[in-house]
């Protein structure tokens, strides 16, 4: 069973944290744990399809369409602007510091 993947349009987007200016408020926990957790070194990190934690600098989880909106809310939302989310298909940021 695969679990479907959020999109504008249908497209697959994907999550990523810049660790680099993440400031650890857990705002992002709070609207999808599903998708984010606080590490041991106190910075937020995507989770793999798997709950494992994705440590890795610029390592992208898929959005799962149900958690669309916490996800987004979190981009909005984090003091650190760290979190991005993108297509997968051309990388291009919609949510996040660097939308258009």
């Amino acid at each position: 069973m695969t679990v479907q993947q959020a999109g504008v349009d249908g497209e697959a987007l994907e999550v990523w944290i810049d660790q680099d200016l993440c400031t650890g408020d857990g705002i992002c926990v709070q609207y999808a744990p599903e998708v984010f957790e606080l590490d041991i070194d106190g910075l937020a990190y995507v989770k793999g399809p798997d709950d494992e934690l994705l440590q890795a600098t610029g390592a992208t989880t898929p959005v799962p369409l149900p958690l669309l909106t916490d996800v987004v809310d979190s981009a909005r939302e984090c003091p650190g602007e760290c979190i991005h989310v993108r297509r997968v298909s051309d990388k291009v940021e919609i949510h996040g510091p660097d939308a258009e």
